[in-house]
């Protein structure tokens, strides 16, 4: 901070004076915004503001960046790399307001919306225009949140990631400027991709006050179905083969017995405790039929048996629960424990392979580790289960953590597939990318934040 820049108290007053009781620095409030799912103690800002449009945030920025005070943009909370924490203090930017439906073009399938708008909420706005927005990261997070940090899912496999389904962004910069990036058109050649730059940059580039998405037309038929398997080996060969045999399968998902176990106690189910996969068929009624036929028959082959369907909506809808509980219900099975989410991506014909090397050094820890993963993109993760006050678990936690993503990248794989880098994968960074990328990586950073106030200490340590 220079002799002419305002100090963080002075900054904490104007913005109080513009915000009324919209700028809280309650510690409640302050410590709520300062944690995450993974980070149980609170880094927290010194203040949380709560804006209704895209000119209050040009406000915090400009009195933020004029006493070079760190900002963090904060959806609902469900990052798990400490993309939130506030190490540094500052202002968190909370988008709780700032979640209307600007626009929807339906005959051009696309949405313009806020960015605290929740995936829930745009597919409740969409449902009786027959559209929907696939993007489904478990969580019921922001689209402003997902945008930031690349996020995907369970219907990546079929729909693709945040990164294919963003048309255009605004943001606002490090200095309070505006910009708006892309068009509403399907393609361009104009230019630096800037969407994509903006995309995954994890809040460390601008502050997003909108986004245009593609949505898509409700298909004719979907259903749902389970298979569990005699062996983690065939299940995960079942995927392999469903992806190279270009059958569309729009889910498919992976639970290994230790996770089926901890769904059917937290969820009320009764599957089978066995290796299994979550799958589900969209299209029309003769496309679903012909696509799950196909699928059961390579389930067939590969060990695969049981395949319970599910048809109707809410048996449908229960299921998918049931996975996007996965995670609460793998903690219930250890009360106390905290959970260290892996999240590794491999090229799909690496996925049996870095699987079962990852299963057999589970089998010689002490600490449980459920697999679970959206195998049909090459995705899983293990969800660590740790007791934080024990330092023999967290070194053993952190050594099978490193030995899972050096395994990815040595199969050509990548450290996070949707999570991001955060705070906890820095390194992994470095060696995934190589020392001359992330320098690239950190002068793009100085190009558009010259002073490090937008979530610093986030991707670069």
């Amino acid at each position: 901070m220079n002799a002419q820049s305002p100090d963080r108290g002075s900054v904490l007053d104007t913005l109080k004076s513009l915000f009324g009781e919209r700028l809280s620095t309650s510690l409640a409030v302050r410590e709520h915004h300062g944690r995450d799912i993974t980070h149980p103690i609170a880094q927290a800002p010194d203040a949380v503001a709560f804006p209704e449009n895209t000119a209050e945030v040009v406000q915090v920025l400009k009195a933020c960046h004029a006493a070079r005070m760190p900002v963090i943009a904060f959806g609902v909370g469900t990052s798990l790399e400490g993309h939130i924490l506030a190490p540094r203090g500052g202002v968190c930017v909370d988008f709780s307001r700032m979640n209307q439906v600007i626009a929807v073009n339906e005959r051009d399938l696309d949405v313009t919306v806020q960015p605290g708008v929740t995936r829930e909420a745009l597919n409740e706005y969409l449902r009786d225009t027959g559209l929907f927005f696939p993007i489904d990261p478990g969580a019921n997070a922001t689209i402003g949140g997902m945008a930031a940090t690349r996020a995907s899912g369970t219907n990546a496999v079929r729909y693709g990631t945040m990164r294919e389904n963003v048309l255009a962004l605004e943001v606002v910069l490090a200095d309070g400027s505006v910009i708006r990036t892309g068009t509403r058109a399907r393609k361009s050649a104009a230019g630096y991709d800037l969407t994509r730059l903006f995309v995954g940059s994890e809040g460390t580039l601008g502050v997003i006050t909108a986004v245009t998405l593609r949505v898509y037309g409700l298909p004719e038929a979907m259903s749902a179905a389970v298979c569990s398997f005699d062996a983690l080996g065939g299940a995960v060969d079942t995927v392999i083969e469903t992806i190279q045999l270009g059958i569309p399968v729009a889910r498919i998902e992976l639970l290994d017995e230790l996770m089926i176990r901890a769904v059917n106690q937290y969820s009320k189910l009764s599957l089978k405790e066995a290796p299994t996969l979550f799958l589900e068929f969209h299209g029309t009624e003769a496309a679903v039929k012909e696509q799950a036929t196909m699928v059961a028959e390579i389930a067939r082959e590969h060990g695969g048996h049981g395949f319970e369907w599910a048809l109707k909506q809410e048996d449908r809808s229960r299921l998918w629960k049931a996975r996007h509980d996965a995670a609460w219900a793998a903690l219930a099975m250890r009360p106390g424990a905290t959970s260290l989410a892996t999240d590794v991506c491999v090229p799909i014909s690496r996925l049996a392979e870095c699987i079962l090397e990852t299963r057999r050094d589970l089998d010689t820890s002490r600490i449980p580790a459920p697999i679970v993963g959206h195998v049909g993109d090459g995705n899983f993760h293990l969800v660590l289960l740790v007791n934080r006050d024990d330092p023999t678990e967290v070194a053993e936690a952190d050594r099978l953590n490193e030995r899972l993503v050096r395994r990815a990248l040595a199969m050509g794989g990548t450290c996070t597939g949707e999570h991001g880098i955060g705070l906890g994968k820095q390194q992994f960074l470095i060696e995934e990318a190589g020392e001359s990328a992330v320098s690239l990586m950190r002068r793009i950073k100085s190009s558009f934040d010259p002073h490090s106030i937008l979530n610093p200490g986030k991707i670069f340590a």
